[in-house]
């Protein structure tokens, strides 16, 4: 069987497009375990969903039917694929006091289906559990054994950092080993202990190519106004990296959520286009339209072209 790289290839060829030379994507279809994964080359890559009016996920489109545009200039398409890309994800998982008992139950068994039910044996992942402070208790790993000790050891306490925990989990994502690299947070309560700023956090993801969903569990049990979870905030995480945020009202409903996150991460189209300019460390906007004016598009809206280190 073809490699998703080659298959890749062999569609850009047929299509008439340039060498290529990934910006996030490897050079093969898996690289060496620790190579890290620069953007801004030569291509830039978008992860894009598509939906009808009806929120159905939209699966046989073609490149013809999409436009991309970067600082409202269009943009050649000279990579696509619709076919199902591997996917390295990060789970970052709330541990402070308030997921105590039957919460964090609920949370690690959707999780553990999740990965090993619902995502494809191709995928890689890691799990970071976070309180007041984030905590790496797996690195990158295709066992079930290894993700299922991590999650049995894990113990609610603490307050919430968010925040951190989506920066600690950067380094890792860098060195993931699929083309693609996406992270979920499940977290049931504001950020009330993270160093870290919003402004690091999509500083960070500009930079990383990594798309983010989020499960929100915004319980109606009354909770002071500040420990709440907060959905808007992230939203601001999710949408803009080209995720977005599941709100739920119990953990009982982690699974169907988890279940709609692995269904729009199995059908999802990869492109991507040669920017006019060469890398240079500035954000750049970037805009996917469907043609189909009923259609809508799931992307992330920017990146930083960075300039690759010498």
């Amino acid at each position: 069987m073809l490699s998703w790289h080659m298959r890749f290839r062999r569609a850009a060829s047929v299509l008439a497009a340039s060498t290529v030379v990934m910006f996030g994507w490897a050079t093969h279809a898996q690289q060496p375990e620790g190579r890290t994964f620069r953007s801004g080359v030569d291509v830039t890559g978008i992860t894009v969903a598509v939906r009808d009016m009806d929120g159905h996920l939209v699966q046989d489109l073609t490149r013809d039917d999409f436009e991309i545009y970067e600082d409202g200039e269009k943009q050649p398409l000279t990579q696509f694929t619709q076919e199902r890309v591997p996917v390295s994800l990060g789970v970052l998982l709330d541990i402070s006091d308030s997921m105590f008992g039957r919460r964090i139950a609920d949370a690690r068994t959707a999780v553990d289906r999740f990965l090993f039910e619902q995502l494809d044996h191709e995928d890689e992942f890691f799990i970071l559990a976070f309180n007041h402070r984030p905590h790496v208790l797996t690195q990158w790993t295709q066992m079930p054994a290894v993700v299922r000790e991590a999650l049995d050891s894990i113990k609610p306490t603490g307050g919430t950092a968010v925040y951190d925990a989506v920066l600690s989990s950067m380094p890792l994502v860098a060195k993931r080993n699929k083309e693609r690299g996406a992270l979920l947070i499940v977290s049931d309560g504001a950020d009330t202990a993270s160093t870290a700023t919003f402004k690091d956090v999509q500083a960070a993801l500009r930079r990383s190519q990594a798309f983010v969903y989020a499960i929100a569990i915004d319980s109606p049990e009354r909770r002071a106004i500040n420990s709440a979870v907060n959905p808007t905030t992230l939203r601001e995480i999710t949408n803009e990296s080209g995720g977005r945020t599941e709100v739920v009202q119990s953990t009982s409903q982690i699974a169907d959520a988890a279940a709609a996150i692995a269904d729009e991460l199995n059908h999802q189209y990869v492109m991507g286009f040669s920017p006019a300019h060469p890398p240079d460390g500035k954000f750049h906007t970037l805009r996917v339209r469907a043609k189909n004016g009923a259609y809508k598009v799931q992307a992330r809206r920017g990146y930083v072209a960075d300039v690759p280190k010498s």
